[in-house]
């Protein structure tokens, strides 16, 4: 897992920063990226695409990488701005946030498979960076981490939905309130299931 990060060295960087984000799928609430310095005396065991973990060794890992990596920090775009400009650059747009907010600049880029050219700094794209590279799966874990615990706290804001249950993704439990009580604010309208449920409101004429 630390073999990017290596080889990176070899050509002669030091500060080396690992990017990923998290909610591409979801129907409800924002996307989310963590940036992430590991420590190259700090090796952490482990570390892996935070989709193969449990939700428990997710836990233990975020609060490990967060106290050994140099530095690490988030970025969030929320449904509103997804809505206006698409999944993509608003995953990419977390992406760069998340690596503008860190405490110390890094010289090297690895992120999961997005370029990040607007930030005039080298990088690399690797697909499926967070099964191969220690810091793309460093910041995959945190933010999925940090994901959660954000939609547990919306599911006490718009109760009803199981926020804290599926974590905005279309499960079939959410898509059948969905349904029923029709989207939330945090509702991503621009996603079919939403703005399917939203037009039937509409129609109804009981939206509000």
């Amino acid at each position: 897992m630390y073999e990017f990060e290596e080889e990176t060295r070899t050509q002669g960087y030091e500060i080396i920063c690992g990017v990923d984000e998290v909610g591409r799928g979801p129907l409800a609430g924002g996307v989310l990226a963590a940036a992430v310095i590991l420590d190259k005396d700090k090796i952490i065991v482990g570390l892996n695409d935070s989709k193969k973990l449990t939700h428990n060794q997710r836990v233990f890992l975020s609060k490990e990488i967060k106290d050994k990596a140099l530095a690490y920090a988030y970025g969030y775009v929320n449904q509103n701005v997804i809505d206006s400009i698409n999944i993509y650059q608003a995953s990419k747009l977390a992406m760069i946030r998340a690596i503008k907010a860190l405490k110390i600049k890094p010289d090297y880029i690895l992120s999961d498979a997005m370029p990040l050219a607007e930030l005039s700094i080298d990088f690399q794209a690797i697909i499926k960076g967070d099964s191969q590279s220690a810091s793309i799966a460093a910041a995959s874990i945190i933010a999925k981490v940090k994901r959660d615990e954000i939609m547990e706290k919306f599911s006490f804001i718009y109760p009803g939905y199981g926020f804290e249950k599926h974590k905005g993704y279309p499960t079939k439990q959410h898509l059948e309130v969905l349904k029923t009580k029709g989207p939330s604010i945090i509702h991503r309208k621009s996603y079919k299931p939403v703005s399917d449920a939203l037009n039937k409101q509409l129609d109804m004429g009981d939206y509000l």
